[in-house]
């Protein structure tokens, strides 16, 4: 009997609140607006003679009031995310994020005196401010981009009724979308996560089916989603290079990860010049499938006969145990997402789409959602969601300003906890057929985690520019298609049906370049797990302390406490070693007859 008993269910939210109509929110807001309107009564007080002890109390109030935001905001978010057609949820999403871009405003010329003030006056309170220090010191890295306080205040305006309002269209148009394939003989209406699962079915003229469907629907919609995407990338240029200066689109998620632009450069650079392991790879995959070449429909194909499907509590007891039998403490940490209700796993129509872990504040334990199907693929998606939860709870004794890492570190622990789970596998399933399905696997997560995540960021990068040229949808399109052509060269048969994958990755709307961070992480972890199987117990207490650090400091100097130079070529090219070491374990493996 499985140690860990937990079932499938849909997550409760009353930590946060009862339900929509809970009266405590309208306390909540009533409370927003007390504490909004004392917080402005600081303004008068900004001046140099502040002394260092009234500005933390400043700090510590703002910190509150943002608390009171996330818990409105959280509450709001997971709703709609567990039913993104729910019209009520829909409204009071956008009602919060009006309430929380007043709030903004109300409180913005606190940040903008901070910014502005002469850094031997920042320092002077920087030296007295305890676990905000971090937080004060990468709002002054804005000071080159930061606008005049009107100017500011209709930025955040615009950007609820803009960017916002056009990545939740995007996304209640996607997820209310349906899909129709024929298997074994009967027609089946599916969501896009049970779509999903036919990427890898043991039939090619099945997988071509999920994905010629997939564009087929999204395709249908070319016109609406292709000019969200558009005015998203437009809006993006508009504000943060005609009006706040940054020199590329690029360089504005850089700056919030406090990554340097160098480093994402070199990172990107590595990526490319080791195209050729994958293709290598996909390669020596079309001979285990037998064919000639693969197309773009088999990326994902399985080389064994039948995959293997988990039950819930079978995948819930498995990745626990690999935690435990890492570290005890982490695998508690994990258990709490379960005791205490917090993950929805049900699969549901109108529920959103994909996996996440959100934290909504350091004193209640993260909130994960997927949509569990079975597959081996979801057992890793539940692995790398707790990982992001223990993560956050590793780092709760922070402030809720610098519990959360830098979005390159935020990968770290939910890769790690993924390599865990695949390596206890491996350990403990002896069918040689088990085994080299798992090898496979690795290398087909390696790619998607690392080289197409790439490509993706260098899809952005070039997509931002010609969208400010003027390019029309269709040769967004043809972009993608040429971005495809130099991630695969000759070693998978492109159809011309996969132009249109930019329009269904929603990262790429709602969060522009955050994918590079995907391979950041990934790479990283290569590094770190060759460092936990050379080292063990040693390696447990600097990887803790990575992870305790949250965004505590920047992600640089807290990956120089653990040995690593991230300015370094060889550092990346290193992770590309472990990636050519697999590769050449699964060249030595025997071609079946």
């Amino acid at each position: 009997m499985s140690k860990y008993q937990y079932d499938q269910e849909a997550w409760l939210l009353t930590d946060l609140f009862a339900g929509i109509d809970d009266p405590q929110i309208q306390e909540s807001l009533e409370g927003i607006e007390s504490q909004i309107q004392e917080f402005e009564g600081w303004r008068a007080r900004l001046d140099s003679d502040l002394d260092p002890a009234t500005f933390l109390e400043i700090v510590q109030a703002y910190e509150q009031l943002v608390l009171e935001l996330y818990r409105l905001l959280g509450f709001a978010g997971l709703s709609y995310s567990a039913d993104t057609q729910n019209q009520a949820v829909q409204a009071l999403q956008a009602r919060f994020r009006q309430i929380s871009a007043d709030a903004d405003n109300r409180t913005l010329f606190f940040k903008l005196w901070w910014k502005q003030i002469d850094d031997s006056d920042a320092g002077r309170y920087l030296d007295g401010s305890g676990g905000y220090h971090y937080w004060l010191e990468a709002l002054r890295l804005e000071r080159p981009y930061t606008l005049s306080e009107p100017e500011e205040r209709i930025v955040n305006l615009k950007d609820v009724n803009g960017s916002q309002a056009l990545t939740t269209l995007y996304s209640t148009i996607t997820n209310r979308y349906s899909f129709t394939m024929e298997v074994d003989g009967e027609a089946q209406e599916l969501t896009r996560e049970e779509l999903n699962v036919y990427y890898r079915h043991n039939d090619p003229e099945v997988r071509a089916a999920a994905y010629q469907e997939l564009y087929r629907v999204y395709g249908e919609d070319l016109p609406v989603l292709g000019q969200i995407y558009q005015a998203i990338a437009r809006d993006w240029h508009s504000e943060n290079i005609d009006l706040r200066g940054y020199e590329s689109p690029i360089a504005v998620r850089n700056l919030y990860n406090d990554v340097p632009d160098d480093v994402v450069d070199l990172l990107l650079e590595v990526c490319q010049s080791n195209a050729h392991i994958f293709q290598s790879y996909f390669k020596l995959k079309a001979k285990w499938l037998g064919v000639e070449k693969m197309r773009r429909y088999d990326l994902y194909a399985p080389v064994v006969a039948t995959e293997r499907k988990y039950e819930f509590r079978d995948a819930v007891d498995l990745v626990l145990t690999s935690y435990e039998h890492f570290d005890p403490h982490i695998a508690q940490l994990a258990e709490r997402v379960f005791a205490e209700h917090h993950l929805d796993s049900e699969v549901r129509k109108g529920k959103r789409g994909g996996a996440f872990c959100s934290t909504i504040s350091p004193d209640l334990t993260p909130w994960l959602l997927q949509s569990y199907t079975g597959r081996p693929d979801d057992v890793a998606t539940l692995a790398h969601e707790l990982g992001h939860a223990v993560h956050s709870m590793l780092a709760n004794h922070h402030t809720a300003l610098t519990q959360g890492a830098s979005l390159p570190l935020a990968e770290t622990a939910s890769t790690f906890g993924e390599m865990l789970v695949i390596d206890r596998l491996l350990a403990k399933d002896p069918d040689p057929e088990m085994r080299r399905d798992l090898l496979f696997r690795q290398m087909d997560q390696n790619y998607a985690t690392i080289m197409r995540q790439a490509y993706f960021a260098l899809f952005e990068r070039d997509a931002h520019n010609r969208i400010k040229e003027g390019a029309t949808i269709d040769e967004l399109s043809a972009l993608y298609a040429e971005n495809l052509a130099s991630q695969f060269g000759d070693s998978i048969e492109l159809s011309d049906d996969f132009k249109l994958e930019w329009m269904v990755v929603p990262h790429i709307y709602s969060v522009p370049f955050y994918v590079y961070a995907y391979a950041f992480g990934q790479l990283l972890v290569l590094s770190l797990y060759q460092q936990y199987l050379a080292d063990g117990d040693n390696f447990k207490n600097r990887y803790r302390d990575l992870l305790s650090a949250g965004g505590s400091d920047a992600p640089v100097l807290i990956l120089e406490r653990a040995g690593i130079d991230i300015h370094s070529a060889e550092f990346w090219q290193g992770g590309f070693d472990v990636l050519k070491a697999s590769l050449a374990q699964l060249e030595a493996l025997e071609l079946p007859e």
